[in-house]
């Protein structure tokens, strides 16, 4: 299939004409996330992503369908009622910026166009702003709080699984300070120019400390990759995360390759161990799958009495991201 934007575009165009015509529940669908801009392909494969609203509670949450090996469908699915709340919608860490930047696909009782005028309306006021910030960065404290309660040396995937969820919601609390929050595969990629733009450059390598990465040379990583592909693939139909989908393999796997062959090539570690450890969480203990998981966690000190560790220097990672947000705060008026 040959991509471009706007033959991409076309496609969603098509996919939602489609979806309209065949259930009378969809009241609106938007179109967001990278596709509305230049940059929309990584490593040649890239999503579609989706939003449907429907009438009444939908019968799924998300889904993803694939098109080709390098393109897939990602839809959200949303009842009419979840979207009443537009200011509420506006502060939302996620939904908020998604709707401002989204491009109506469908509306006919424009619905769309109301709740997006008044999420756009003051987006960009400091105090909705730090708000939005200021959630990411609560809830990565969340984590960690759940993190130290439930701390004991084990090497359980769900432990390094919340500590990940814990420093991208940290690292998305400085990178919305000034523009949208960062998304998996782009998250290392795009972090020092958030951390630059909050004046708080050494934020990036704070991450790679916390991440571990910083201790394994991008030759390892690639070294990993076939495990990380053998866990991919021995998950089961019945418990394969959607995140996980057999259509979004590619989608990861060449954004993997892509960014270890680009300037930054520790990126690669970040869709690399969050997608390898939401693997883990679903494989038996004793899955050769998940043992190779857990081999390359001990090298990057991610998983047991390691982990335990890094989480003293979470804490002061989450306190620095506090005074960041404080301090813009008072710089801007809040």
């Amino acid at each position: 299939m040959r991509i471009n934007r706007q033959i991409l575009i076309n496609v969603a165009t098509d996919a939602v004409g489609r979806r309209v015509r065949q259930d009378r529940n969809v009241l609106a669908a938007l179109l967001c996330g990278s596709l509305l801009g230049d940059d929309y392909l990584l490593g040649g494969a890239t999503d579609i992503d989706l939003v449907l609203i429907h009438i009444d509670t939908p019968p799924l949450e998300r889904e993803v369908v694939r098109l080709t090996d390098e393109v897939h469908l990602d839809i959200a699915h949303f009842a009419q009622k979840d979207w009443r709340e537009p200011r509420r919608l506006r502060l939302h860490p996620w939904l908020g910026p998604m709707i401002s930047s989204g491009r109506s696909l469908h509306d006919p009782q424009h619905f769309l166009d109301f709740t997006q005028a008044s999420v756009r309306g003051q987006f960009e006021r400091p105090d909705h702003v730090f708000e939005r910030a200021w959630t990411f960065l609560q809830r990565a404290r969340q984590e960690w709080v759940w993190l130290t309660e439930n701390a004991g040396g084990q090497t359980d995937p769900i432990m390094t699984k919340r500590y990940l969820k814990s420093l991208e919601q940290a690292a998305n609390a400085v990178a919305s300070l000034s523009s949208a929050p960062l998304t998996e595969r782009r998250l290392l990629a795009e972090f020092p120019e958030r951390a630059a733009a909050a004046g708080q450059p050494g934020l990036y390598a704070g991450v790679l400390g916390l991440l571990g990465v910083s201790q394994v040379s991008p030759d390892t990583l690639g070294e990993w990759l076939q495990g990380w592909e053998s866990a991919f693939e021995a998950l089961s139909a019945a418990g394969r995360p959607i995140r996980l989908h057999p259509a979004r393999f590619a989608y990861y796997r060449r954004a993997i390759q892509a960014l270890l062959a680009g300037e930054r090539p520790l990126a690669a570690c970040w869709p690399l161990i969050s997608t390898w450890t939401l693997a883990a969480t679903r494989l038996p203990v004793e899955h050769p799958a998940r043992q190779g998981w857990q081999a390359a966690c001990r090298q990057l000190g991610l998983c047991g009495a390691a982990l335990d560790e890094r989480l003293k220097a979470l804490d002061s990672y989450l306190d620095t991201v506090e005074a960041l947000l404080e301090e813009w705060a008072l710089r801007n008026g809040v």
